[in-house]
């Protein structure tokens, strides 16, 4: 019989055998992921500037971008057992690079963690006037989700499996309520209600919308089976949560000719909108944390030589979340929080790059996946990465035209690749990992004693070596 994760979800360590879950489960965690609120409004978005014709192909281009960058990360993460952060140590980045990783998926990811929180309570706030202020919405929600994902995957996988199917009912009544007023052939072949906007646009707006979640896509598919289990999670995951909920938000959006999906959905079904409201961003609010979490305790392994308990980093970063929510400064931080986002898709790149072509660390991670532990050293730093990371970024950050998620992930596959084939691809230094024992390891990491080291201190951490 299959076990469930210990305490610490393998934050430090590869996801055992034993822990692997079905793929159905993980898919509607995927698909929860895509159908959030967030997902609704962005097909309003499409449906206010596009026919739906248009629309339809530009969610059809976006989520053929997003499903091949999803299952070629996620069946690394599931073929490694790893997270994305830790995975990125032997794929590219070395000790240092992962650190960085790890940090910019904590920050950007917490920051969206409180923006989402902060969202909710302003959508509350309109659905029931007076009731309490935003910033205790904010609160209210953001320690609920907290309390939820201290849990770790099975508390996940448990909201999933509650708000996943009660989300696409209450969203198919606010579309049939809507709908019925508006003849549905009109809705099909109507013109865009408001400025117009190119399926090349559209499309880029799609892959950009989920591409944050892409890249870190191991992190859910290290619990996978098989590189099958992955394929078939995000095609059938992100494929129905782009169209049925992007294409809901489109003929919403000619219906009442405006994109404001909230005040379409609340207007037209009142209190049911307020549930649309929680579970839509309940489903990507606990995937922000989580994935925040794991990122923070790689960075304070690498760089403080510390583990971090998961439960206790979860409760810690939840709690600042929210209550930088409540207080509105996060809202100063968005521009720094897009600034993060275009830096991520270089991260893919330079994994991909590095674990199929390059192959630079490959064998060090083929050596011991049977044995279930980690490689007994890493790179210290890998200059050319981070060289080939920063142009990717910049580029995908100053050029506008086409995709430039897409342009700086293609970008930096380009230039690891030729970088690793003229041998400019070198670590510098050697970072010794020291791990407990195997049986230790199937536990909490956090807990454990480190082996041959001092009693009392704690099991995992990399400390540096030169």
């Amino acid at each position: 019989m299959a076990r469930t994760a210990p305490a610490d979800d393998f934050a430090l360590s590869r996801v055992s055998p034993d822990a692997r879950k079905p793929w159905f489960g993980i898919a509607v965690q995927r698909f929860g992921q895509v159908s959030a609120l967030s997902q609704f409004l962005l097909g309003a978005t499409l449906g206010y500037s596009m026919t739906f014709g248009e629309a339809a192909l530009a969610l059809l281009l976006g989520s053929v971008i997003l499903e091949v960058i999803m299952c070629i990360v996620g069946i690394i993460g599931q073929k490694e057992g790893l997270n994305t952060a830790l995975l990125a140590r032997w794929t590219g980045f070395g000790e240092i690079g992962a650190s960085l990783v790890g940090l910019a998926i904590g920050i950007s990811l917490i920051g969206w963690f409180g923006i989402q929180s902060a969202i909710s309570a302003q959508s509350l706030d309109v659905l029931m006037p007076g009731v309490m202020p935003i910033w205790s919405w904010s609160l209210i929600f953001g320690l609920a989700v907290t309390a939820i994902v201290s849990f770790g995957f099975v508390g996940m996988q448990w909201l999933a499996n509650i708000t996943v199917p009660l989300f696409l009912i209450l969203v198919g009544w606010s579309v049939i309520s809507e709908l019925t007023k508006h003849s549905f052939g009109d809705l099909l072949t109507s013109p865009a209600p408001g400025p117009t906007m190119s399926v090349w646009a559209g499309t880029g707006i799609v892959a950009g919308g989920l591409i944050v979640g892409a890249i870190i896509t191991a992190d859910m598919t290290r619990f996978n089976r098989s590189k099958a289990d992955v394929v078939k999670q995000t095609v059938v995951g992100v494929s129905l949560g782009e169209f049925v909920i992007g294409l809901a938000g489109v003929l919403l959006a000619h219906a009442a000719a405006t994109g404001d999906i909230v005040a379409i959905v609340t207007s037209s079904i009142g209190f049911v909108g307020l549930i649309i409201v929680i579970t839509g961003t309940l489903k990507i609010n606990d995937w922000n944390l989580y994935s925040s979490t794991l990122g923070l305790v790689n960075f304070i392994s690498t760089a403080f030589s510390k583990n971090l308990n998961r439960v206790t980093t979860t409760i810690v970063l939840g709690v600042v979340g929210s209550i930088l929510a409540a207080a509105g400064i996060l809202s100063q931080f968005t521009g720094f929080l897009i600034i993060l986002g275009v830096a991520f898709p270089p991260i893919a790149g330079i994994m991909v790059a590095e674990y199929f072509f390059v192959r630079r660390w490959r064998g060090e991670l083929d050596e011991t996946r049977a044995s279930g532990r980690l490689p007994q050293t890493a790179p210290r730093f890998v200059p050319a990465t981070i060289v080939i990371w920063i142009i990717s970024a910049v580029v995908g950050y100053f050029v506008t035209w086409g995709i430039p998620a897409l342009l700086s992930l293609a970008l930096s596959i380009v230039l690891y690749t030729i970088a690793g084939k003229l041998g400019w691809v070198r670590g510098v230094g050697r970072a010794t990992t020291i791990q407990p024992a195997l049986d230790e390891a199937q536990g909490d990491p956090a807990t454990s004693e480190r082996v041959g080291d001092q009693p009392g201190e704690q099991s995992g951490a990399l400390p540096s070596t030169n």
